[in-house]
């Protein structure tokens, strides 16, 4: 970590305006959060100063709460004649935490119309107007990674950047994307930069911000922001946990129930619109749903149990389980995974055999550490880092059915496997 002689204000605005210098085309991708929110304000505000007229990029999930509704209809309408609005309402593929039977949700599916959780607005890129590269049911993070390929061909421009408003602050996951000191594909050399093609790449001036900075810009510029942010915090929520995002993926799952208390007549329709919702509201954040406190049932090992979950499962679903952890396995074993030295340490005061190694191909000074037999549970600091049975059963529980908590992300063959699929029934 290096610090420097400025603030984190002055910081993304130099960023911003170094990537309108570098950009022919520049936007903004808007959710409604308090994050992209007070990334839009300050990129309109630095590209007004220059001259530019940049676009506005806003995924419509459908499933949300009402004021978040309000506050992204009440921005776009303000800045629709000095910004070009790219509103989307196509059924993409979102990750679903709600159903042990259902990975995906796809919001907008025509066949889904008379449960749709609110009307579809008006003046908005559907499937009748949608990009050429368009499929319905591909993920939402692809059709994200494509439009600025496709902004750059339609605006027949030489170079498009699109703002994305994350913090690393705010999860692992997304320090990785930004903050990680081996990162490659950045725009000449940015580390707040992601490359996406030729002349095309994401940029994250407010990558360095904390919570606190976001609501002290709100506060000193007097900018508009989302209402619910209100209602959290007037629910007890903490100011760090606050989230706007879809209520069916993982993340939001601890939180969904508040939807019945802040928005009831949108959790209504919630509960009608994806499978799981009411015992995900109930048991969200609980051993019910997975987290590590679970406890499983006497006379069973962590493995035994995992074995009892995947018969309760759908075919497709349990193997799905099953290659993955068939997967994890064999990584384990073979190739081995990098800890810090005390996890190491922990793992041999357990007594669990271990064999470890510095491996050339990873640019990291910690050891590879290999277990010839898959742990069924570990007495560890670092649980999420340590292969275990009963890691596996959180997955399972949690109904994550990339295995992310394992540490998996989405295959090549399963994404391939997946496109095939909605081809074959994207005309029924």
């Amino acid at each position: 970590m290096r610090y420097l002689e400025k603030d984190v204000y002055k910081a993304a605005c130099e960023r911003i305006d170094r990537a309108l210098a570098d950009s022919e085309f520049l936007y903004v991708s808007f959710s409604g959060g308090k994050d992209s929110g007070v990334l839009l304000n300050l990129a309109v505000e630095r590209a007004e100063k220059m001259g530019r007229r940049i676009g506005i990029f806003h995924i419509d999930y459908e499933a949300q709460y009402q004021a978040t509704t309000d506050y992204v209809a009440r921005t776009l309408e303000k800045l629709k004649e000095r910004c070009s609005i790219y509103h989307v309402c196509l059924p993409l593929s979102v990750p679903c935490a709600t159903s042990m039977h259902q990975k995906y949700w796809i919001p907008w599916n025509q066949s889904d119309k008379s449960i749709w959780v609110r009307d579809m607005p008006a003046n908005t890129i559907t499937e009748d107007n949608a990009p050429p590269f368009f499929k319905k049911g591909m993920r939402d993070y692809d059709f994200q990674s494509q439009f600025g390929i496709f902004l750059k061909k339609k605006l027949n421009v030489k170079s498009v950047a699109c703002l994305v408003g994350i913090r690393a602050q705010e999860s692992l996951n997304r320090w990785r994307v930004i903050g990680r000191p081996d990162r490659v594909q950045m725009y000449n050399g940015l580390k707040w930069t992601r490359m996406l093609d030729k002349d095309v790449f994401n940029a994250y001036p407010l990558y360095d911000w904390h919570t606190e900075d976001i609501w002290t810009a709100n506060a000193k510029s007097g900018w508009d922001y989302n209402s619910l942010y209100d209602l959290l915090y007037q629910a007890g929520i903490p100011l760090h946990t606050m989230r706007v995002a879809s209520p069916f993926i993982e993340t939001a799952i601890q939180s969904l129930h508040l939807y019945r208390a802040i928005e009831p007549h949108t959790w209504g329709k919630l509960v009608g619109r994806v499978n799981g919702v009411n015992f995900s509201g109930i048991y969200g954040g609980t051993t019910a749903m997975g987290w590590r406190s679970i406890t499983k049932p006497r006379g069973h090992t962590w493995r035994s149990y995992a074995e009892f979950l995947l018969s309760t499962l759908p075919k497709d679903i349990a193997d799905n389980y099953r290659r993955k952890i068939a997967t994890s396995i064999k990584f384990w074993r073979e190739r081995g995974g990098l800890l810090p030295d005390e996890a190491i340490e922990q793992i041999r005061k357990s007594g669990h055999p271990i064999k470890t190694k510095t491996p050339k191909m990873y640019k990291s000074k910690k050891k590879a550490v290999m277990f010839e037999d898959y742990p069924d549970d570990m007495e560890t600091n670092y649980f999420r880092l340590v292969p275990s049975w009963k890691r596996f059963c959180v997955c399972i529980m949690k109904n994550d059915h990339l295995c992310k908590y394992m540490g998996f992300a989405q295959t090549k063959t399963e994404i391939k496997k997946r496109q095939m699929t909605l081809k074959k029934y994207e005309g029924i």
